[in-house]
């Protein structure tokens, strides 16, 4: 759980713009907005799947390209 000290000398915006770093660091809402609505288990593996091919389908263009196929 992210959570900051503000000092009282510290400027209040400057402590939010150092939470919302935090938060964002830690990956809190990209989590929040993943769990917001239930997905069916065959949804995830699909998404999980098309994930990979195109991680591969990357990868393959770049050892492509270096090579001068």
């Amino acid at each position: 759980m992210a959570h900051i000290v503000v000092d009282d000398s510290e400027n209040l915006e400057k402590a939010i713009k150092r939470f919302k770093r935090m938060v964002e660091k830690e990956g809190i809402i990209r989590e929040w907005k993943k769990r917001e609505y239930f997905e069916k288990p065959s949804t995830i593996l699909n998404r999980k799947n098309k994930a990979l091919r195109r991680k591969l389908m990357k990868k393959t263009r770049k050892v492509r390209d270096v090579k001068g196929y």
